[in-house]
C-alpha cells in the first residue's frame, strides 16, 4: 500500500520513499520538561505515534528508528527550579524539576496508548564529546565554525544566516523580509540581526559546560540538531533521514535553525526528506492560556477536568477526530461526544478475538497522510455492520482499548448518594451544589450581556445531563431552573 505524506517544505501531498527501508527513521521534537505536558503538547505525542504505528506496520516492526528528545536544558527550566526550590543549589534544584516532569511525561502520554520511541535522549547527555563517539553539540558548533557558519561575538557564537543562501525556506521567510522584532532578537554584537545562539556562557549561578568558548550551555535550536544526527545519521555517513515533525509553531524558528546547522554542518543539501507538522489547538474557542484560565494538562484531563477523569483511550480518539494538519476545538461537548461514541463502539467487543490483519480501509485511509477522520468514518462503518473483529482489531492498531472497564459508564443517570441527588456523569458524581453554581455564573453573564459565556456553560451542562429552562419571577426578573435529562 503507497504511502503519502504532506511535506511542509515541498507544500505537497508526496509518495513517501524511505532512504533505507531497512532502517526507516523519524524525529520528533520532544517536551521541555519544565512543568506538566498540556493537552496542546499532545497532539505531536499521539499524531506521530499513529505514523510510528502505521509505519512499523509497513516496514516492520525493527526497521523503523523513532527519536524524541528530552529538553532537559532550558531557561524555562532554571527559572522553574529558582522559584520552587530556592533553598537549594540550582544544580540540584533543576534535577529535581526536570527529573519529576519528565517522569509525569511518561506516565501521561503512556495512559494516551502511546508506544515508547526507540530512543529518547536527555539533551544534557550530548553536550560534549561522548565516549560512544555519537554526535554532540560542542563538535557540532566547532565544524560550523570551521565551515564558516558561525561565529564568536560577545561572550556567544551564533549562527551566520547570510552564509546559508537559502536560509529561511521551511517557513517562507526570506531574510530580507525579516525585521528586528518580537521574535528577531536586537543584539549589538550581531552580524545580523535575524542570527541565532550556538552556545552562551553561564553565570556561576547557571548550569553550564566547559567549551572550547567558556562555560556556558547550548542554545535551543542547536540540541535537535545533534541528538537527531546522534541516533538517525545514515550508513553513507551523510546525516539526512526521512521525516521530521512537530508542532505547527515550531517550523520558525526552531525547524528552520535546526535545517540551517544541520546542512551547513554536515554539508547536506537537506536535514529530512520530509517535514511534517500538526495544527494548533483551542480549547473551548480560545487560544490556551493561563490567564484565560483554560490552560488544562494531559494530568488534569486524566484526572480531574470539569469534575471527572477521562480515559486515556477517549482522550487519543478526540484527537484522531481532527485531520492533524487542522486546527482543533479541544470542548468539553466534543470530548463528552467522544466518550460516548468509542463506549458504543466497545459496548459488544467483550470476547471478540481480534483478527491478526488490519482492515484495508483503515490503511488505506492512514496512508493517505494519516486522514484519522476517515478512519473514524470507517470504524462507524464497521460498527455499523457489525464486523466486530475487524473494529477490535482495527482500534488495537490505533492505540485505543476496547476495554470497558477502562472506559467508565455508559450514561448519565440520577443516583442518591447521602440523601442527596447528583448526576453520575461516566462514573463520576457531580452534586446539586456545582450545578447551582455554574447556573448562578450563567445568570451573571447574561446579565452583563456576555452571551458567548452564557453559551459555554448552558453547553458545558447540556453535555453533563443538565437541562436547563429560562423564565421570569412574579416580578418579572429573569429566572433559570433545571433539571437532569430523562
Amino acid at each position: 500500500m503507497e504511502l503519502r505524506l504532506y511535506d511542509t517544505l515541498t507544500k505537497e501531498k508526496r509518495v513517501f520513499t524511505p532512504i533505507d527501508p531497512s532502517n526507516v527513521r523519524m524525529y520528533v521534537c520532544g517536551p521541555t520538561v519544565y512543568d506538566f505536558a498540556h493537552i496542546g503538547n499532545a497532539r505531536p505525542v499521539i499524531v506521530f505515534d499513529v505514523l510510528f504505528r502505521l509505519l512499523r506496520h509497513l516496514y516492520g516492526a525493527d526497521h523503523v528508528t523513532y527519536v524524541r528528545n528530552i529538553t532537559d536544558v532550558d531557561d524555562k527550566i532554571n527559572d522553574r527550579a529558582a522559584r520552587d526550590f530556592p533553598g537549594l543549589p540550582l544544580n540540584e534544584a533543576i534535577r529535581k524539576v526536570t527529573e519529576k516532569t519528565a517522569d509525569q511525561f511518561q506516565a501521561d502520554v503512556a495512559a494516551l496508548g502511546c508506544l515508547p520511541p526507540t530512543h529518547q535522549p536527555r539533551a544534557t547527555e550530548f553536550v560534549l564529546p561522548r565516549a560512544d563517539g555519537r554526535t554532540d553539540m560542542v563538535t557540532l558548533i566547532k565544524q560550523l565554525i570551521a565551515r564558516g557558519h558561525a561565529y564568536e561575538a560577545g561572550g556567544e557564537v551564533l549562527f551566520d544566516v547570510q552564509s546559508m543562501p537559502d536560509y529561511g525556506a521551511l517557513s517562507g521567510r526570506r531574510l530580507e523580509e525579516q525585521k528586528a522584532g518580537a521574535r528577531v532578537a536586537v543584539d549589538a554584537h550581531k552580524r545580523n540581526p535575524a542570527d541565532f545562539v550556538l552556545w552562551k556562557l553561564s553565570s556561576e549561578n547557571e548550569p553550564g559546560w566547559d567549551s572550547p568558548w567558556g562555560r556556558g550551555r547550548p542554545g535551543w535550536h542547536i540540541e535537535c540538531s545533534a541528538m537527531s544526527a546522534a541516533y538517525l545519521g545514515g550508513p553513507d555517513g551523510k546525516d539526512v533521514f526521512d521525516i521530521h515533525g512537530g508542532g505547527l509553531d515550531l517550523i520558525f524558528p526552531h525547524h528552520e535553525n535546526e535545517i540551517a546547522q544541520s546542512r551547513c554542518a554536515h554539508g547536506t543539501p537537506t536535514m529530512a526528506n520530509t517535514w511534517m507538522h500538526n495544527g494548533f489547538l483551542q480549547v473551548e474557542g480560545e487560544k490556551m492560556s493561563k490567564s484565560l484560565g483554560n490552560f488544562v494538562t494531559i494530568n488534569e484531563l486524566l484526572n480531574n477536568w470539569h469534575g471527572h477523569g477521562w480515559p486515556g483511550e477517549a482522550l487519543r480518539l478526540n484527537m484522531l477526530r481532527t485531520h492533524y494538519r487542522q486546527p482543533i476545538d479541544w470542548t468539553l461537548e466534543s470530548l463528552n461526544e467522544t466518550h460516548k461514541m468509542l463506549w458504543s463502539w466497545c459496548e459488544h467487543l467483550d470476547g471478540v478475538k481480534s483478527i491478526s490483519a488490519v482492515p484495508d480501509v483503515v490503511l488505506a485511509a492512514l496512508s493517505d497522510d494519516l486522514n484519522t477522520p476517515q478512519v473514524v468514518a470507517e470504524l462507524h462503518g464497521l460498527h455499523r455492520t457489525k464486523r466486530k473483529a475487524e473494529l477490535s482489531a482495527a482500534l488495537q492498531f490505533l492505540g485505543i482499548t476496547s476495554d470497558r472497564q477502562r472506559l467508565g459508564r455508559k450514561v448519565s443517570a440520577t443516583v442518591s448518594i447521602a440523601g442527596t441527588s447528583k448526576v453520575a456523569f461516566f462514573g463520576k458524581a457531580i452534586d446539586d451544589e456545582l450545578i447551582e453554581d455554574f447556573v448562578a455564573r450563567r445568570t451573571e453573564a447574561r446579565a452583563r450581556k456576555d452571551f458567548k459565556e452564557s453559551d459555554r456553560i448552558r453547553d458545558e451542562l447540556t453535555a453533563m445531563g443538565v437541562v436547563l429552562k429560562d423564565g421570569k419571577d412574579a416580578d418579572g426578573k429573569p429566572v433559570t431552573t433545571w433539571e437532569i435529562a430523562r
